[in-house]
């Protein structure tokens, strides 16, 4: 999954230029080139599907050479994350109806990639063998206030539970709770099932969608599946997957794991996974003087200009140009209004 714009990495991640497109990291490849590169050892390269948003066909080509044209699915409009696997589900099991799926977004790092590998393998013997939904739970490191959990129950097989209960970003001391309990894991956002199970399950839980893809099926896997798509895919509701399905159907297992991840969805996860100096502040490529400054994020898209600060803590400095952003870190999640307020004021000329 390709489309988003990363709000959250504003002014950095803009409409033209979303973040998975960027190298925050410093290795020579972008996000979604390294969710490529992860991805490879356990699904060819012919059977990689990405879905975009049409805009971004260029970026995709660029940066994904040895994909084809029929691999790269674009969006005519953006509908959240259950249209993009409903269409993604309908184009493979057209192609095989028997096949499997991993759904894995492309803006996350993760590390120990050889126990991501076995852990995705796992899941694949399990959905394989069961009518089963199945997300990774990843082992809560920090009562952490920005993402969703999942809360485990009856085990299943080895690491793979059935999901009791799922919670969206709950508060501080919620959050605090869950992890004390022992009993609830980071919702990861990536999936693994068989096209048939999905497809069954977004018509029984997201009927609204499952009609306008079944009004399809006979287009998709062919020359008229995108003529299909530009008709109809800005019809269909735009919501999550996990409010769609995964919270509402009886099937639902969680595979825990523990290999390293972050869905740098945020300046902060970014923090966390970059090197700081001996004052605890993140400058990769940025020409700095701190004085009394500690704990903070620099990023710069000018490697020329130099960044002057005295008495800053635990701040996010983002130049990307035409924008400035100078946001406290323990307020990063008000940044998405702050896109929302500079569209109001200002319109699309910043975003």
């Amino acid at each position: 999954m390709c489309g988003g714009i990363g709000s959250r990495f504003w002014p950095y991640s803009r409409t033209d230029e979303p973040k998975q497109f960027l190298d925050f990291l410093g290795t020579g490849r972008s996000l979604l080139q390294m969710s490529y590169d992860r991805i490879l050892p356990l699904v060819p390269k012919e059977n990689i599907v990405i879905l975009t948003n049409a805009q971004y066909a260029a970026r995709i080509k660029e940066q994904l050479p040895d994909l084809n044209d029929d691999q790269i699915l674009l969006e005519p409009a953006r509908r959240n994350t259950a249209p993009c696997i409903a269409w993604a589900a309908s184009h493979i099991a057209a192609i095989d109806p028997q096949a499997s799926m991993i759904v894995a977004p492309s803006d996350h790092l993760i590390t120990r990639e050889n126990e991501f590998l076995k852990a995705i393998s796992d899941g694949f013997d399990f959905v394989e063998a069961n009518d089963a939904l199945l997300t990774l739970g990843i082992s809560p490191t920090r009562p952490e206030t920005g993402y969703g959990y999942i809360q485990v129950g009856q085990q299943a097989s080895g690491d793979i539970y059935k999901v009791k209960t799922f919670t969206e970003k709950p508060n501080l001391e919620l959050a605090k709770t869950f992890l004390a309990t022992g009993e609830f894991f980071w919702n990861s956002g990536i999936f693994l099932w068989r096209a048939d199970t999905i497809l069954k399950a977004i018509g029984e839980h997201a009927p609204d969608l499952a009609l306008i893809f079944e009004r399809g099926k006979a287009d998709m896997g062919t020359p008229a599946e995108r003529d299909f798509i530009a008709q109809n895919f800005a019809s269909c509701p735009s919501i999550s997957i996990d409010y769609a399905v995964m919270e509402r159907a009886a099937n639902v297992y969680v595979e825990t794991v523990t290999f390293g991840w972050n869905d740098l969805g945020t300046w902060g996860s970014l923090y966390d996974q970059s090197p700081k100096n001996r004052d605890g502040n993140v400058a990769q490529g940025v020409r700095i003087l701190a004085y009394n400054s500690t704990g903070n994020i620099f990023a710069l898209r000018d490697p020329e200009k130099l960044v002057v600060v005295d008495g800053l803590k635990d701040y996010i400095v983002a130049d990307a140009g035409d924008v400035l952003l100078i946001c406290p870190k323990a307020e990063e999640q008000r940044i998405k209004q702050m896109v929302n307020d500079c569209k109001v004021s200002y319109g699309d000329k910043y975003l």
